[in-house]
C-alpha cells in the first residue's frame, strides 16, 4: 500500500478502513463510496484516511486488494500448464463472484475517473500481470516453454479474451472456456 510519509500506520485502524472501504464498495458501489462514509463507518477522521491515502480511488482499491489477494493465490504445481490453468480458473471464479463484478464496475467508472484508473491498474492489473510474468517465466526456466517468448504478449494471449468475454460480448464465460483457451494458447507458446 503506498502511503504519505509520516507515522507509521496503525494496522487496527488501517484494516477498520479497509474493511469500510471494501464493504460499503459492495454495498454501494464506487460511486456510492465517499470518504466521509469510510471514515464514519471505520470510525477514524477524514483526516487520518487521507493521512495514508492520496484520494477516495486508493483506499477503495486496497480495501478491494486486501479481500482478493487472498482469492488469488500464485499456483506452483511443477507445471506450467497447470500453474497457468489454476491462476487463470481462479482469475475465472474470482471476475464473476459477486465481489470480482466490482472490478467490471470499476473499469466503467474509470473511464470517467482518472484517478481509479490509475489505481485499479497500479493495485490491481499490473500485480496479476507480474503473477502472471511469473509463471510463464518459470516455464521458460524450466524448458516448459520456448525460450524467445514474448511474455507480455503471452500474458495477453492467456488472459486478454477472459476480460473480452466477461467486458465485451457477454459470451459464456465458464471453468471448460479457460481450459479451452490455455491449452490452445500452449499449442503455440510449448517447447518442442
Amino acid at each position: 500500500m503506498q502511503g504519505k510519509k509520516g507515522r507509521p500506520r496503525n494496522v487496527e485502524t488501517q484494516n477498520a478502513i479497509l474493511s469500510a472501504s471494501y464493504s460499503l464498495l459492495l454495498e454501494n458501489g464506487f460511486g456510492g463510496v465517499t470518504v466521509e462514509k469510510i471514515a464514519d463507518r471505520a470510525k477514524v477522521s477524514k483526516a487520518t484516511i487521507y493521512k495514508w491515502w492520496p484520494n477516495k480511488a486508493a483506499v477503495v482499491m486496497d480495501g478491494f486488494m486486501s479481500t482478493a489477494t487472498a482469492r488469488l493465490p500464485v499456483p506452483d504445481t511443477g507445471s506450467v500448464f497447470d500453474d497457468i490453468l489454476i491462476h487463470a480458473t481462479n482469475l475465472l471464479k474470482f471476475l464473476t463472484s459477486r465481489e470480482g463484478i466490482i472490478i467490471t464496475q470499476l473499469l466503467g467508472e474509470g473511464q470517467f475517473d482518472p484517478a481509479l484508473a490509475e489505481a485499479y491498474r497500479t493495485r490491481y492489473f499490473r500485480p496479476r500481470r507480474m503473477e502472471a510474468r511469473k509463471l510463464i517465466e518459470r516455464g521458460i526456466e524450466r524448458g516448459e516453454l520456448k525460450n524467445n517468448l514474448d511474455i507480455e504478449l503471452c500474458t495477453d494471449l492467456i488472459y486478454g479474451p477472459i476480460f473480452y468475454r466477461l467486458l465485451v460480448t457477454g459470451d459464456q464465460l465458464d471453468e471448460s472456456y479457460v481450459q479451452q483457451l490455455v491449452k490452445t494458447a500452449f499449442a503455440g507458446i510449448r517447447s518442442s
